[in-house]
This record gives structure tokens, C-alpha cells and sequence, in this order.
């Protein structure tokens, strides 16, 4: 099955953006030749599915072909319609419906960026298989907070930690399994 995979950066504070959806901050780990596994990650997927503040503001930064390479399919999740391009399909649906048709073609695995109401709602219905978190080190103090409250608890494992010489710790965590036994802690 094609999982689902964030990969996304956020301040020590759980901050994915400074208010006014400023991700400036992200700039001050940019280092030349310092990609942080990206392009590894990218790889392994071949469907991305993103929010529309988070799409228009890369686009607006790095250009459309950031996101629409010509090599994978791009769902921008939006309230309001448009008009597709290229292989970006705009979409207003059921994010559970998207997932589940995505899941049952063939291809790679599926990568979500964001924003933080996609990542709560795919939370919210455990349907994140892992997660891939760049902690920024600085304390933004506000903003938009990456984990919203009011969803059920959700089990992880560590797969790998990172650090990084401009002071960046990237954590690969993946949904441990509700009937796993090794999830039990047993106390003597």
C-alpha cells in the first residue's frame, strides 16, 4: 500500500509559520549544498498533496515547477475551485476520499506538505504512516501551531534522528501499530 508520508519544518515551539503565514525562519538553515534528505524523500513519492496558503506561497517563492515537476501528480486542497494545470488538480473534496483513491493506484508513495489543517485532519483519522519533522532551532513564540488539540493520541516509533551542523534535528517517526505487542510497556 502507498503510504502516507509529512515531511514538513517547524520551530522548537511547534510553530510551521510566523503569523501572517511568514515561513521566513525556514531561511536560517539554508546552507549551500544542504538539502536535509530531501531530494532522498522526494524520490520515494510520486503524489503530493498540499494546501493552497502553503502552494501559493512556494509558488510565489520558488515557482510552479517546485511542486509540478512534470514527474508526480499535485492535489492542492482548497476551498475555492480552479481550473487545473499541468498535473495539478485542485481539489475541494473529502480528503479520506482522496486518500483512499490515491491509495488504491498503483505508484509511489504520497507525501503531504502541509498545512497544518490537512496534517490535522489526516491526523485526526490516523491516516499518516510517518512523519518527518526538521526542527528549526529558534522559538518563534506564535503563529501557526503545527499539531492542533482535540485529536485521539497516536503512537509513534523512531525510525532515525538527524542533527545538523546549522543546529537543525530532524526526527523520521512512523505510526506504530495499535495491536503491535511491542508497543505495550510493561512495568516490573
Amino acid at each position: 500500500m502507498r503510504k502516507l508520508s509529512i515531511y514538513i519544518a517547524a520551530s522548537l515551539d511547534g510553530y510551521i509559520a510566523k503569523p501572517n503565514d511568514d515561513l521566513s525562519f525556514l531561511q536560517m538553515v539554508e546552507k549551500e549544498g544542504e538539502d536535509y534528505g530531501y531530494a532522498d524523500f522526494t524520490a520515494t513519492i510520486d503524489t503530493l498533496i498540499i494546501g493552497r496558503k502553503t502552494y501559493d506561497y512556494v509558488v510565489r517563492e520558488l515557482g510552479a515547477s517546485h511542486y509540478d515537476n512534470g514527474e508526480r501528480n499535485v492535489y492542492v486542497i482548497t476551498k475555492t475551485p480552479r481550473s487545473n494545470t499541468g498535473r495539478t488538480t485542485f481539489y475541494s473534496g473529502s480528503l479520506v476520499e482522496l486518500l483512499q483513491t490515491l491509495r488504491s493506484q498503483p505508484g509511489k508513495n504520497i507525501y503531504c506538505d502541509g498545512g497544518a489543517d490537512i496534517i490535522d485532519a489526516f491526523l485526526k483519522e490516523e491516516l499518516i504512516d510517518e512523519l518527518i519533522l526538521s526542527i528549526i532551532p529558534v522559538l518563534l513564540g506564535g503563529g501557526t501551531r503545527l499539531f492542533k488539540d482535540g485529536r485521539q493520541e497516536l503512537l509513534l516509533e523512531l525510525v532515525n534522528a538527524k542533527t545538523f551542523d546549522t543546529g537543525l534535528v530532524q526526527l523520521h517517526y512512523r505510526k506504530k501499530l495499535h495491536n503491535d505487542p511491542s508497543s505495550v510497556v510493561r512495568i516490573p
